[in-house]
């Protein structure tokens, strides 16, 4: 008699089931795991749970257990509660502008986007007359840096090259290449948009509390400072 082949079974912390409720979880994840620019393989191997599963997951064609899902959102670096309604955008209102020290000379800098979101990131610069990001060249880890002049007047030294934008004008150039650049007015604050794709690292720039003056402060220290030269 031809030997018979036991069933397959699941893993505990896998269903192939959808929850009766009918709850759907699977953009959420999809949405945070591409936000963190994670592969489903990357995800799998941090968080123990399978390829093939994380992909059913995210098209709702399975559940977790609650240990899975507490484990896949500590992977994905988010709060297991974020699941529980449909994202509809993350709002940051002009008054709740987190500033971030991100180097240079009397500049305040604020992030516009999710802390977490690694996709592209915006930063707003508030450069007070002759300040800027020094003298010295310096390139980002990034594909491709925007710069879009809200008021003032900026000038951006891309290698040899001096670039003076005025309110208005933009620039996009890859940010890798060594480039500094400060506010060219006298009289009053050039206000700057810089666009990053993808987001430069979680260590490029530092959380800092309002200065004295309200701005956030600047650091000095060269290993925690993006706009100094790395070679």
């Amino acid at each position: 008699m031809a030997k018979r082949s036991a069933p397959a079974v699941s893993a505990p912390e896998e269903h192939s089931a959808v929850a009766g409720d009918g709850s759907r979880i699977g953009a959420q994840l999809k949405g945070a795991r591409l936000a963190q620019r994670m592969t489903l393989a990357e995800v799998a191997l941090q968080s123990g749970l399978t390829k093939g599963f994380l992909s059913k997951l995210e098209r709702d064609q399975a559940t977790a257990s609650v240990a899975s899902l507490m484990r896949l959102c500590e992977t994905l670096a988010i709060p297991v509660g974020s699941l529980f309604h449909a994202s509809t955008g993350e709002i940051v209102r002009r008054d709740d502008y987190p500033p971030i020290n991100f180097g240079g000379v009397n500049i305040a800098e604020y992030l516009l986007t999710p802390h977490g979101e690694r996709r592209v990131q915006a930063i707003l610069s508030e450069i007070a007359p002759g300040g800027g990001s020094g003298d010295e060249l310096y390139g980002l880890p990034a594909d491709v840096e925007f710069v879009y002049v809200i008021e003032g007047r900026l000038q951006v030294t891309l290698r040899a090259k001096q670039i003076v934008l005025e309110a208005g004008d933009a620039f996009t150039f890859p940010p890798r290449n060594e480039h500094c650049f400060r506010s060219a007015t006298d009289d009053r604050t050039t206000r700057v948009l810089w666009v990053f794709a993808p987001a430069l690292p979680p260590d490029a720039a530092v959380n800092s509390p309002p200065g004295p003056s309200g701005n956030g402060s600047t650091s000095t220290d060269p290993k925690s400072n993006p706009r100094r030269r790395r070679d």
